[in-house]
């Protein structure tokens, strides 16, 4: 069985109603991403920052996954499939898919802030004393700007195995992740979906684009996959 590795960023969620993580103007749901998504902000104003992030919780489980997500699920009968997503939220777990490696945390989680691996299933707000084993107060299970990408190289390990590598929704223009395209074998066919796509058949071989959102590019792929 093949392995497919699919990169996902926030153009998967959209059509679920998440917010992309940060607008034109640098703002997250209207919040200076410096203030709710540094560690310095969250020293400088903890409060803020945690209700910030009990807000997207809140929202997140109102919310349910799309059809891209299920389609994706689908493609685990004729795949080894292996999902890394750039998002926080859990619409992958809930639509079924097996193997998610999330590389900038999950927002229905919390670790300590003294032993980052005290992790937390958390889906409750998150309010100041609240305290890990350590005695130390939990936080958004979130990597931060500033903060290193601990599960980068697991994600790389996984690029470098991939027979067919898909990339949906996201603008691969955020790094580290953007950089997981170098690490796929030469010649390993490339999906792109999106509806305004930032890389062109000029800049990598084997490309082939779906411009369309995520829902319509994964049926699609789903054709072009198991034809």
């Amino acid at each position: 069985m093949k392995k497919l590795v699919v990169l996902t960023g926030a153009g998967i969620s959209a059509e679920s109603g998440i917010h992309t993580f940060r607008d034109s103007d640098g703002l997250w749901e209207g919040h200076d991403v410096m203030q709710v998504a540094t560690p310095e902000g969250f020293e400088a104003n903890p409060k803020l920052v945690l209700d910030f992030y009990n807000e997207r919780r809140k929202q997140l489980l109102e919310l349910h996954p799309n059809k891209s997500h299920y389609n994706l699920v689908d493609l685990e009968k004729n795949f080894d499939v292996d999902i890394i997503t750039q998002n926080v939220d859990d619409l992958h777990e809930r639509a079924g898919s097996s193997n998610i490696t999330h590389l900038h945390g999950e927002l229905l989680k919390v670790r300590s802030s003294v032993d980052e691996s005290i992790i937390l299933d958390w889906n409750k707000d998150l309010v100041l004393g609240d305290f890990c084993s350590k005695k130390s107060q939990l936080r958004p299970h979130i990597v931060w700007f500033g903060e290193m990408v601990t599960m980068l190289d697991k994600a790389v390990e996984i690029t470098k195995k991939a027979d067919v590598l898909a990339i949906i929704g996201a603008s691969m223009q955020v790094y580290p992740a953007a950089s997981l395209i170098d690490y796929i074998k030469p010649n390993t066919p490339i999906y792109f979906v999106d509806p305004k796509p930032s890389i062109s058949e000029s800049n990598f071989k084997n490309l082939t684009i779906i411009a369309n959102v995520a829902s319509l590019g994964t049926q699609k792929l789903k054709k072009l996959l198991n034809n």
